[in-house]
């Protein structure tokens, strides 16, 4: 048995990590910060999971060139420019970055990761310039957490306390970005996880994979996939306590919570909905009609115009590839019966609470195929005017 407490300030919580950030040039604003940087007292053991785009930008690149569970200490991220694209150039530029760290920053295999514009390589004088500036030993997962935003109205930041039933405790805390080019392909954003929980090397890349699948990997905001997604999740052992079963689900809750939070900051989104398909002929079937849900921009679309089109759900589900019948198939919004064989047309009274249902800020999908035992449930948002806005002025 184990308790979780949430706690406030993020990363500021947990035993032996830091971080700040500053603006070092990327942003206009001298006031919002564009570098951050998180680093443990102790060595880590590290584990990643990254996008699956076929290119995949320097930092990434870059960091694969340790081994996939390495032991470090120190990650630095900017905003503003993905280094995505940018050839051998772009992994030079961040040899150079990281090999400039002050001596006061402690690092040990250090990796950076960063987000903004494809294409462009980084101002590395700028970046170089600001690392002096940074305070190595300051705890403000505030500041951490809010410069690296690109699209992000708010920032994502969350921690958890955890007690063992022997009263023992450790923390784990995360903070993370996204808003746009979201699709379940890994992990779409980033997300940068500190516990100071003693987790067992040989432990953390399953760890990791296992809660990214049931977090980031069923969420779609637009059905894109970024060059730059990446987790991270360091553990420092400095509590010197552990329990897998404990360190387990919460790592699944803050990663699924930071999800539903990416989800809720979607580009212009104003509802999340879950998209819950059972009966399927397989778990994976399931899977792909779920995942085809979240992503259809046609659906999105009638979301946000909360028309309860079920036609857009079953073409969507037809349209996948996967085993299904239209006198098997039931949809409901939430509780309400929207479609079976015996009900192919919306009366006026169903038509209205449908409505009722699609008015809410968030709301469940549900899709039996009565095929069956498979089941998965994504997670997506509605598509608005405003992402367009968003998306057609990125650059400027």
């Amino acid at each position: 048995m184990f308790t979780l407490y949430s706690l406030k300030n993020g990363l500021a919580n947990v035993q032996g990590f830091y971080c700040d950030a500053v603006n070092a040039g990327l942003r206009p604003d001298p006031d919002q910060g564009d570098l951050a940087f998180i680093r443990s007292e102790l060595p880590c053991h590290i584990a990643a999971t990254y996008t699956t785009n076929r290119f995949q930008a320097a930092p990434i690149r870059h960091a694969l060139r340790y081994d996939k569970t390495f032991e470090g200490n120190f990650i630095l991220v900017n905003a503003k420019n993905a280094n995505a694209m940018t050839g051998e150039a772009g992994i030079a530029d961040i040899e150079t970055i990281l090999a400039a760290l002050p001596s006061d920053a402690e690092a040990h295999h250090p990796v950076m990761s960063s987000t903004g514009v494809i294409g462009y390589r980084l101002p590395v004088d700028k970046i170089v310039g600001a690392l002096d500036k940074l305070d190595y030993n300051a705890k403000n997962s505030d500041a951490a957490a809010r410069a690296i935003l690109t699209t992000d109205s708010f920032k994502k930041e969350l921690c958890f306390e955890v007690e063992l039933e022997n009263g023992e405790r450790f923390r784990i805390a995360a903070i993370a970005k996204g808003a746009g080019m979201i699709n379940p392909a890994m992990a779409t954003m980033l997300c940068f996880i500190a516990t100071d929980a003693a987790v067992p090397a040989d432990e953390m890349e399953d760890l990791l994979e296992e809660a990214v699948a049931q977090s980031f990997n069923r969420i779609s905001v637009d059905g894109d996939t970024s060059t730059n997604d990446t987790v991270y999740l360091m553990a420092n052992g400095a509590s010197d306590v552990y329990d897998r079963e404990a360190f387990a689900e919460a790592l699944r809750r803050l990663t699924f919570e930071l999800a539903m939070l990416i989800l809720k900051d979607g580009e212009g989104a104003n509802k999340v909905v879950a998209f819950e398909v059972t009966g399927a002929a397989s778990d994976e079937e399931a899977a792909i009609a779920a995942t085809n849900l979240s992503n259809s921009l046609l659906v999105k679309t009638a979301l946000f115009g909360e028309d309860p089109n079920w036609g857009r759900i079953a073409s969507t589900i037809g349209a996948s590839g996967i085993e299904c019948a239209e006198e098997k198939l039931t949809i409901h919004y939430d509780d309400l019966l929207i479609y079976d064989a015996e009900h192919r047309e919306l009366d006026p009274e169903r038509e209205e609470k449908a409505y009722k249902v699609m008015q809410q800020d968030s709301f469940k999908i549900r899709c039996d195929l009565g095929i069956g035992e498979g089941s998965f449930t994504a997670y997506g948002c509605d598509l608005s005017y405003e992402y367009v806005k968003i998306n057609a002025e990125y650059r400027t």
